[in-house]
């Protein structure tokens, strides 16, 4: 198949979306697919960067989210270029400036669109005139106008899959899951380098963090947390890596806390270059519960680490065995099984049960799933159009 990725997030930025979607290109260029990804321009990728099958369009910083971008024109060089690329089918993965191209490309090619709802955004109204201007109502609006037309709708968990059908979407919906490329991350690594650049000893305990830098993660839940930690056992580290628009507010809450010796903000680490700080790290946790599908959690399992996140449909579905991680409540339970692993992660080694969550979480799995219902959404998109008696049938069956 030929397939069109419409995206306003991908790499360099660093975001679970452009992980998902690199992760979704690499497996189905694999399986033999060609995978065309249409982005924004990106101001650290030079014009002279050759990108193999990645098209930029023009683009500006988004309003309320500096370090992300939505493109201003090239709506029909798009659909130039998806003409000479014979796509087949459309795939996207913004409800925004991309989103819209992409949609408006499967209309002229009379090709179908699916649509992965990756972003839970009722959990970020606050962000737009402190929650003043946009309601959870007009969420709900915008999502069903912009898949009112698709021919399928990915949900990375049944979290999402709940919310989209309290939206009352009509279009066909299937869980999801991303997939992790698990040889990423299950590689020998040796981390005596990476320990000495970052000051720790070889028997430090680590807890590592690995997200965004922005307040609705709440890495803040974490960094008070880490006094009672270090009341327990004062050679604790939290090791925090990324970067994001609250970092100043966040390091601020960590030198008030006293934290300066014990908490450790990397600052943003290129995607190829994560899975040492998984490997080195003795536990990870994460406060945040606004994740959808948390690819960080799975890149941490498919490392052999252990997870402490915060309990949410995805989460629960996620941790079924001791074996991979737990989830917590409130921030009151967080450090009594962080402890519990430090002390004694050997007592929960099933190694039978993490196989099977890594076999789940696995990238081969997940494009399988898409390949299935791209085919499904194709279906969809023909017995629509032949339902349609304006339409000439000869147009879509002739394939």
């Amino acid at each position: 198949m030929n397939i069109g990725i419409f995206t306003d997030t991908y790499f360099p930025q660093v975001s679970g979306v452009a992980t998902s979607i690199q992760t979704l290109k690499n497996d189905l260029e694999r399986k033999g697919h060609s995978v065309y990804i249409f982005t924004t321009t990106d101001p650290n990728v030079s014009k002279d960067t050759i990108e193999p099958n990645i098209f930029r369009l023009s683009s500006v910083p988004f309003i309320s989210f500096k370090d992300r971008r939505v493109a201003i024109r090239g709506m029909f060089h798009a659909v130039d270029l998806a003409k000479e690329l014979k796509l087949d089918i459309i795939h996207t993965q913004t409800e925004f400036s991309l989103g819209l191209i992409g949609k408006f490309v499967a209309r002229q090619l009379k090709i179908p669109f699916i649509h992965t709802y990756h972003t839970m955004y009722e959990d970020y109204l606050h962000y737009v005139l402190n929650g003043h201007l946009l309601k959870p109502y007009h969420v709900k609006q915008m999502t069903k106008m912009f898949v009112k037309s698709a021919s399928g709708v990915v949900a990375p968990s049944e979290q999402v899959k709940e919310t989209l059908d309290r939206y009352k979407i009509s279009a066909p919906i299937k869980i999801i899951p991303t997939g992790v490329d698990i040889s990423e991350y299950t590689k020998p690594v040796n981390t005596a380098n990476l320990r000495k650049k970052l000051g720790l000893d070889d028997d430090t305990p680590v807890i590592l963090m690995l997200s965004r830098i922005a307040m609705e993660k709440k890495i803040d839940h974490m960094l008070e947390c880490m006094p009672k930690l270090l009341a327990y056992n004062p050679k604790i580290k939290l090791v925090i890596v990324g970067g994001g628009p609250d970092m100043k507010e966040l390091v601020q809450i960590s030198d008030d806390l006293n934290l300066q010796e014990n908490v450790i903000f990397t600052g943003e680490v290129d995607h190829d270059k994560i899975s040492p700080y998984y490997h080195m790290a003795n536990l990870f946790v994460s406060s945040s519960d606004t994740e959808s599908q948390g690819l960080t959690y799975i890149e941490a399992i498919a490392s052999g680490l252990k997870i402490v996140v915060r309990s949410a449909h995805y989460t629960e579905e996620l941790l079924t065995d001791p074996s991979v991680g737990v989830t917590f409540n409130d921030d009151d339970q967080l450090v009594p099984k962080i402890i519990a692993y430090l002390d004694h992660s050997k007592a929960f080694d099933d190694h039978e049960a993490r196989q099977q969550v890594i076999y789940n979480i696995s990238s081969d799995k997940f494009g399988d799933s898409i390949i299935d219902f791209y085919k499904e959404s194709q279906q969809y998109f023909i017995k629509e159009k032949l339902s349609d008696s304006s339409i000439n049938p000869e147009e879509y069956t002739n394939d």
